[in-house]
């Protein structure tokens, strides 16, 4: 299942990434979550890309989305994050998710800083990881 991933471009030189914006972009998917697990739609909302939101409009579209397709990241019973990756020109984090299925998963965020500085998440793809469930 994919939600809002960008094409993965060739990798191309980059800036290197500080132990910084890891925790950066780390806090950001973190507070998503717990946005997802207190149903504030609007500080999910807040927290995608000027890109996603286009693509969406409100929070309340937003989150009837992620309520219906989503389901390992708006209500997760495990979330751990793993290795931050190269992609295109840009970062992703990645994280074990298992969700309330029992289903684990690995999620992929694409991230993208923004003229200010903020990591903002660019979309999710989850990929379902054989024969694990707990």
């Amino acid at each position: 299942m994919v939600l809002w991933l960008a094409a993965a471009l060739p990798v191309l030189a980059q800036p290197a990434l500080t132990e910084r914006d890891r925790t950066a972009m780390q806090d950001t998917i973190a507070r998503q979550i717990e946005a997802f697990r207190a149903d504030d739609g609007a500080l999910a909302f807040s927290l995608a890309t000027p890109g996603i939101r286009a693509v969406f409009g409100d929070a309340e579209s937003f989150m009837r989305m992620v309520r219906s397709g989503y389901a390992a990241v708006y209500r997760p019973r495990e979330f751990r994050f793993r290795d931050t990756l190269a992609l295109g020109e840009g970062w992703a984090q990645t994280a074990l998710v298992v969700g309330p299925d029992g289903v684990a998963m690995l999620a992929i965020y694409p991230m993208r800083r923004q003229p200010d500085g903020r990591w903002l998440i660019d979309g999710c793809e989850l990929v379902p990881l054989p024969d694990r469930t707990t």
